[in-house]
Order: C-alpha cells, then structure tokens, then sequence
C-alpha cells in the first residue's frame, strides 16, 4: 500500500512519542471526532512550518486507520478520556498523502500527479480486487464503486506550488484534481488537510469552497492543537532545567491564540530545550526569501513598518484576511498578511508585532539588504555609532544621528518620541551583536527607554533616555532619579547617555561614565 491505511503515520508518530520533547495534542481528535460523517467534515489548517502540522497529521492517521492497532499508544494520551475515543479507534478506511513528496524523477506536474493517481490506483485495486482491470479513468468513480468510506488526511496540500514547473494552467489541474477527489462525495467520512498558505490564495473560489479553514486570524477552536502554550513551555523547562523559562519565552514566545493567550514557535523550544541553549533554531526556507524578494519590490510601502517594529513600535493595520490572489504579492496589506502566515509577524487585535528575539534577528538582516536604500546606509554607520558611544564621543554621536535624520527617509523627519526610537534602533543596530537592547525596560521607579546588557564581559551596560525639546543633561538627570541605574548595578560601571532633539532640529549628546560604589 502506498497512501491507504499504511503504516507509515504510526511509525512516524511513535517516533515522535519517543522525543525527548514532547506535548500532547491529542485532543485535537475529539473535535475531528464530531465531524466525521457530517456535511463539515472538509476541515483546512494553516499554520506556518514548525507549528506541528506534520506530527498531528501523522496522530490522525495513526488513530482512525483500520490498517493497524494504535491501542498501545493512545491509551495514555489525553484522547483516551473522550467519549468518542473507542468509536473512531482504527474503524476507519484512512488515505494519507503527505503532498511534499515527490517520485524520484519528477520533471513536470504530469509526473508528480501521475504518482499519486497510479499509486491510489494500486491501493484500492488490492482493497477491492473486483474493481481491478476494469479501466477506470475517473479516481473519483472508483473509490465510489469502491462501497467503503474515507478518512482523508491531506498534509502539506500547498508544497506543489512552490515547484518552478507550477504555471497557472498546473495549479488549475491541481485544483481541479482536488476538487474532483473530495468535493461532495459521499465517500469522504473526514477530509483533514493542512498547508501554510491559505486555500483562497490559490482557488477562484468554487474548487475547494466546501473547505472551513482556520489560521492565525480566525481559529478559535484548534489553535491549542498547535505551537505550545505558557504553561506547556513551563512544565517542559521543569523537565529539562538547563534552560530558564524567562530565556525560552524571550526568544521563542510572542504568537497568539484567539484569546490572547501566549503561543510558542514549537520546533524552536524543542531544539532549545534538548540541546541546552537558546539559539536562533528558525529555518531557513523559500518563504523566507519569498518574502525578502517582496520587501525588495515594495520597499517604499513596508520599510517604515519593518523600522518601526524593529524598534519595538506596533504596527497598527486592519488586515481582514490573506488577500493575495497570485503566488506575486503586490501591496502592503498582502505582504503584512503573507508575513503572518509564514510566521514572520505576530497579528492580534489589529497589531503587527515581530514576535521573540528569534525573528528579531532574521529583521535586523533584513535592514542590512541593499534594497532597503538609506536605511541600509545608516545602518552601515551603526558600527561607528556604537564606538563613538563607548568612547564617549558625544560630538560624533551628535553628528550620526544628524545624518541619519537627514537622510531621504520620510518616516524618519520626526516629532515625537517614536520616530526618534526608529532612528536609534537604527543607528544602534550594529550593537545589537554584543548587547540585548530592550526597550522601555522596567528598572529601578520607572521605565527607561533603552537599556543595553552585554551579552559578553568587556562591554558596559549602556542606560540611554531621549528627550524631544528637552537638553541631554535632563535625560542623564532622569537616569539618576528614576534609579534606571538599578539593572546595571551587578555590572560595576555603566554608560549613562542622554540624546536630545529640539525645535531647531538639532540633535545634542550627554554621555556619563558610572562607577557604583565599592564595584
């Protein structure tokens, strides 16, 4: 057998059972449970990669199979309490295709479709001998004849369109493929089907309409059954205490459920929590350059949004869906939208975010590209900001600040405190190899605006405070009276630095060295 009740899901999904890492996910069946039989039984999950997907579709195959007994390992696991875990326990005829794979040689879509079509062809000739030599050209015909009923777990339905071979006419056959497999047949019991991109982004509307999809935006029933919550991160980081909690959520955490709650990139904590340290785990893929291309041919729309979430400003944006019609995106909106459903940012009650620490890294690459204009420029300069700064230069911090305000940057003639955070996210970015920037960070009364902690011995912790229409030596006097100097304390020494704007437009730099007591 090549997709109809295999074994391949419950070797796979007791592969994962034997993980160093693992959370239970198998309440997701009880809801899929309901479903089976009934006219919404067509369910479609998108989610970014590493968010699970591929684990809890090989836990479906491994449960409804009739090919195999699953007992063994679903007696322990949270489904096994449901009322409906006994009824739908191997009793079902299960078709499981993982769509990224590919034939050995496959040059074009005729190849890659003619390899599932031949190897469903083969499955159910050998379920139903009878049926076998009587030339069926209809897929759909023959699983009718058939008399059985299906479980249909589709994994990563999408993966065909990033092929180079997929033009427009493919993706039609593809569709329509589909379309013709599953829509309104009366064999299908359950069609499960999950992708990172959503249906709308490929179908016109009518080939796989009979689709109820849920993703970032709009899931308010299975978004528990992918990423980790909190408290699943912090019974993990009890298990394995190499790694503090505190680090892991600083890193990995900063996606949503639709109540708010905390949800973690998955495969990151993993890897995180199995090898002991906290390290940039993302992987990089083609979305990831898919979506750097489209920040290259829309520059002028998204920069300012990347440059204010880079420096911890939320975007505000209504995105009402995944708008984009064709694999090229053209406007803001469709780009914000891709980057959320790649992962990239966060959205949650009509704010952008970039999620943990682990993505702020990927951003900050992202400003260094040539395609960023002006901004790359003075982002080139950050490495002779952060030494004019620990060598208390004021006058050449001055100056660096006064090139990057007048640099032909819209978005960065400023007159607030905001525009001005941009600036310096900027011109520090370099600084952002040595140190952990946090932005209005709680310390001693009150909260200061940056505070860099080193991340190696060598290096001060730098506390600086801006001030708009105010001197620098207010800003200094601030740092003191708040005692924003409390997180730098174990440190011996710190930088104080005060950077002021005025109504002349200019730019003014205090810089303080700071020695605490008996240090």
């Amino acid at each position: 057998m090549n997709y109809l009740n295999t074994d391949l899901p419950l070797r796979s999904f007791r592969r994962t059972l034997k993980g160093k890492i693992y959370v239970d996910k198998s309440g997701l069946i009880e809801p899929l449970n309901e479903l089976v039989g009934t006219e919404a039984c067509y369910i479609c999950i998108t989610r970014p990669r590493r968010f699970g997907k591929t684990i809890n579709a090989n836990m479906l195959g491994a449960y409804y199979t009739k090919g195999y007994d699953s007992r063994d390992i679903f007696r322990d696991l949270h489904i096994s309490h449901s009322k409906s875990y006994e009824e739908h326990l191997n009793r079902h005829n299960v078709i499981h295709i993982d769509f990224s794979e590919m034939p050995d040689t496959c040059e074009n879509y005729k190849d890659y479709i003619s390899y599932i079509r031949e190897s469903l062809y083969h499955d159910l000739f050998i379920l139903c001998p009878s049926l076998a030599g009587t030339g069926y050209k209809s897929l759909s015909r023959l699983l009718s004849d058939s008399g059985e009923s299906f479980i249909f777990i589709l994994d990563e339905w999408d993966c065909i369109f990033y092929q180079d071979f997929m033009g427009k006419k493919e993706r039609d056959d593809y569709l329509r493929f589909l379309k013709n497999l599953l829509k309104d047949q009366p064999y299908v019991e359950l069609a499960y089907m999950t992708g990172v991109l959503p249906i709308a982004k490929y179908s016109s509307g009518s080939e796989l309409n009979m689709f109820d999809e849920f993703n970032f935006m709009n899931d308010n029933i299975f978004d528990q059954y992918f990423g980790f919550s909190e408290a699943e991160v912090k019974a993990l980081c009890i298990q394995h205490p190499a790694v503090p909690f505190s680090e892991v959520k600083k890193w990995y955490d900063g996606y949503h459920k639709h109540d708010g709650s905390s949800l973690f990139n998955p495969r990151s904590v993993s890897k995180a929590l199995t090898r002991g340290i906290c390290l940039n785990y993302w992987t990089e893929t083609g979305p990831m350059d898919e979506i750097a291309d489209c920040i290259e041919h829309n520059v002028d729309e998204v920069r300012e949004d990347i440059v204010k979430m880079v420096a911890g400003i939320p975007v505000e944006v209504d995105l009402q869906g995944y708008s984009a019609a064709e694999l090229r995106l053209n406007t803001r909106d469709e780009i914000l939208s891709a980057m959320v459903v790649y992962g990239f940012l966060s959205y949650y009650k009509g704010r952008l975010t970039i999620p943990n620490h682990e993505l702020m890294e990927k951003y900050q690459h992202v400003l260094s590209r040539s395609s960023m204009g002006a901004v790359k420029e003075i982002v080139d300069r950050s490495r002779d900001m952060l030494e004019a700064t620990l060598q208390c230069n004021e006058e050449r911090v001055s100056q660096l600040l006064e090139q990057a305000h007048d640099a032909e940057i819209p978005f960065l003639t400023y007159n607030d405190e905001n525009s001005l955070s941009c600036v310096i996210t900027l011109c520090y970015l370099y600084a952002r190899k040595f140190y952990n920037i946090l932005r209005e960070e709680k310390s001693g009364k009150g909260y200061c605006d940056y505070l860099f902690l080193p991340k190696e011995s060598g290096y001060p912790p730098i506390i600086l405070e801006l001030k708009v229409g105010k001197s620098p030596e207010e800003a200094i006097e601030q740092i003191k009276a708040k005692n924003y100097l409390q997180r730098a304390e174990p440190y011996g020494k710190a930088l104080l630095v005060g950077i002021s704007y005025d109504k002349e437009k200019r730019h003014q730099c205090k810089i303080e060295k700071y020695s605490f007591p008996d240090k």
